[in-house]
């Protein structure tokens, strides 16, 4: 028997016949996709490598709950999207105010300067794919998450719906949304 050809939905059938192999073929399948889905979220790589194994150990937890009439790619990036959001919910940052001395001047609003490249320099220094993909950093988690699954990971806008398990009209809004804010970081980029 191939598995590997076998659906997402029948691999999670095979699994919960006793079949570990099916198991394997779907994280090996996924494992990839997640960890890219999640460092898009999150930013960092060692938290993205940590809320993939997360999300990959409650997805087999819930293996069980899943309905297989639904997209297991789709249940399957809404855990490592809630995975991702809860990180970043617990994640504690430092305010600036925690730099002020006694005089009154902050250290590091007093020495950072912007490092951020101006749009021309950008221009000049990468290709398109790579300016998108800093452009795309700067925008709030919502959007980001929307744009990685339309263009990186190629959902339809009802799975997108389906994952980050909002209605299908807000996406499409937070779409448009998010390509307007790309076309104001950037007036001149063509998207």
């Amino acid at each position: 028997m191939a598995m590997p050809e076998f659906s997402d939905e029948k691999l999670v059938y095979q699994y919960m016949k006793g079949d570990e192999t099916a198991l394997d073929i779907l994280i090996k399948r996924y494992l990839k996709l997640i960890y890219s889905f999640v460092y898009r979220y999150v930013g960092h790589s060692a938290d993205a490598e940590d809320i993939t194994q997360k999300a990959f150990i409650q997805m087999w937890r819930n293996i069980r709950k899943f309905d297989r009439k639904r997209s297991f790619k789709v249940w399957l990036f809404k855990i490592a999207k809630n995975a991702s959001i809860d990180f970043l919910r617990k994640k504690k940052s430092i305010p600036f105010s925690k730099f002020e001395k006694e005089d009154g001047k902050n250290i590091i609003t007093d020495t950072i300067t912007d490092p951020s490249p101006l749009s021309s320099e950008l221009y000049e220094r990468a290709d398109d794919s790579r300016i998108l993909n800093t452009l795309v950093q700067k925008l709030p988690s919502k959007y980001r998450a929307v744009l990685s699954l339309r263009y990186n990971d190629h959902f339809t806008f009802r799975e997108i719906a389906e994952s980050l398990g909002e209605p299908i009209n807000t996406i499409i809004s937070k779409h448009r949304r998010a390509l307007s804010l790309l076309k104001k970081i950037l007036p001149d980029y063509p998207i």
